[in-house]
């Protein structure tokens, strides 16, 4: 196959082009969420990143299997209130199943990313149904002496990995840094070595989900999935892993050390990381107190929030920016970005308009053939909008007879800002179907605020119909701890 795709690789810290191992087949595995909590915009700067490379591979004649993991097992201690697994901590609370905890949050994050019109992976495997795979993994590095059992905990073993492989080659770290900085934490006096990582944890007595093991009843280490569901899905050996920036250490290099133990070699071939949104230049996450739920964006009740914006909004938002730099969050820019998909489907619909003429002052190749060219280094999304909009200027240009075009190059504009906007940049234009304009959803964000006025004023006849209407015109609405949820 004949193209140009460059993509920058983390672990050799360069543009490499893209040669996949067995083309034209491409196995892709990107860490998805941890389900617990309401998504928030970091959770959608890796499913719009990744989205756009499966549609850009796609649009190329790739086959491609993506594969993006659930991490839904009690391990979770590393962001968490007290050390205790928010989803069981959910669960004991809220007298609910474990897997009751995931499922709800699992249908929030894929409702959505439905929204922001991220494609589904071709395989999405639970960190739960892939316990029997881990713990064979466990017993593979124990065999190779490369961990050690403590107190029903199973522990690798970095130093001893280290003085054969390089421990710290993706993050770029040295261990000896890494040793010089490390501290023992609570509940992990059982390692031998503060850097040592749990590829099997022993459950304490009021931990909720735990599996049966040789070693104790516990839950598998965290870093530990990835290895084994990439492995089993895309084989020993694969394309491309992804991810966000925060999970290049410790994830990403721990997931390396226990896959060479594991197997004998590494498995991936191409590391791509995104990097964070930021608020006022501080990373945006839930730990940090500072995150705004993508529900707050589309109904505009976040304080920060001057208006609603848009699933579209949101995405193109995102787009705008190359998925390697920060973002810095601001509503400036999203009123931006609102303005700017506004201006990009207004001249994708002047083509409609335009009277063929009998020669073309400009011609379409040249755009098709830059915005390509600033696809193939390193999917340089914000440098390929910015020629669609020099492509728009001289189609604007064409409508107020500055400019002219065949009926042949109209036909070819059409074909491509088609493609290119809505099957690889995935943008949809909402004006045109009226259940999602910013209109209807400000409405129906009205209407329910009214019927909380209404409840919070025992008018409870009021509220039930507010609802029961909504529910009629085929609006879902959800009643939550902090308001309501619904969707067009």
């Amino acid at each position: 196959m004949e193209h140009n795709l460059h993509i920058y690789n983390t672990l050799t810290r360069k543009k490499e082009l893209f040669q996949p191992l067995n083309p034209p087949f491409v196995g892709m595995y990107v860490c998805g969420p941890t389900v617990y909590g309401d998504p928030h915009l970091g959770h959608s700067r890796p499913a719009i990143t990744f989205d756009l490379l499966f549609r850009y591979l796609k649009y190329l004649g790739y086959r491609v299997r993506y594969v993006r993991n659930i991490t839904d097992v009690g391990h979770l201690e590393h962001d968490a209130d007290e050390g205790e697994d928010k989803v069981a901590k959910r669960a004991r609370l809220d007298q609910l199943e474990p897997m009751e905890v995931v499922q709800y949050y699992m249908n929030q994050f894929k409702e959505k990313l439905d929204m922001l019109n991220v494609l589904s992976p071709s395989i999405e495997p639970l960190a739960s149904g892939h316990i029997i795979e881990q713990q064979a993994m466990v017993e593979q590095i124990l065999a190779n002496e490369y961990a050690y059992e403590s107190n029903g905990s199973v522990y690798f073993d970095v130093e001893k990995y280290n003085k054969k492989f390089n421990y710290g080659k993706l993050s770029g770290r040295k261990i000896e840094d890494l040793i010089a900085q490390s501290r023992e934490l609570n509940k992990q006096t059982d390692k031998r070595n503060p850097l040592d990582f749990a590829i099997w944890k022993k459950a304490d007595p009021e931990h909720i989900m735990r599996w049966p093991s040789p070693w104790s009843d516990g839950f598998p280490g965290w870093h530990l999935e990835c290895s084994v569901m990439s492995r089993k899905y895309l084989g020993e050996q694969f394309d491309i892993h992804g991810g966000g920036m925060d999970l290049l250490f410790p994830h990403h290099e721990c997931e390396i050390a226990q896959t060479v133990v594991a197997q004998g070699k590494e498995s991936v071939k191409y590391w791509m990381h995104n990097n964070m949104i930021t608020l006022n230049g501080q990373k945006m996450g839930k730990s940090l107190g500072n995150a705004i739920t993508l529900d707050q964006f589309f109904n505009g009740s976040h304080e920060l929030l001057e208006k609603p914006f848009s699933p579209m909004t949101i995405r193109f938002f995102m787009l705008q920016a190359h998925y390697r730099s920060t973002l810095d969050f601001s509503n400036e820019a999203l009123k931006a970005a609102e303005k700017g998909l506004d201006r990009l489907f207004e001249g994708m619909n002047n083509l409609e308009k335009l009277t063929p003429s009998g020669h073309s002052t400009f011609d379409p190749a040249i755009i098709q053939a830059e915005v390509m060219k600033a696809m193939d280094d390193d999917l340089n999304s914000p440098i390929a909008i910015s020629k669609l909009f020099d492509g728009v200027r001289q189609i604007n240009s064409a409508i107020a007879g500055n400019d002219y075009l065949t009926k042949e190059d109209i036909g070819k504009l059409k074909t491509f800002y088609n493609v290119f906007v809505t099957d690889i940049l995935g943008l949809v234009n909402e004006k045109t179907d009226p259940a999602k304009t910013d209109l209807a959803r400000n409405l129906v964000n009205l209407l329910l605020k009214m019927r909380v006025e209404a409840r919070n004023n025992k008018d409870f006849k009021t509220a039930d119909r507010i609802r029961d209407e909504l529910i009629r015109l085929g609006v879902e609405v959800r009643d939550t701890k902090d308001g309501f949820e619904f969707k067009i």
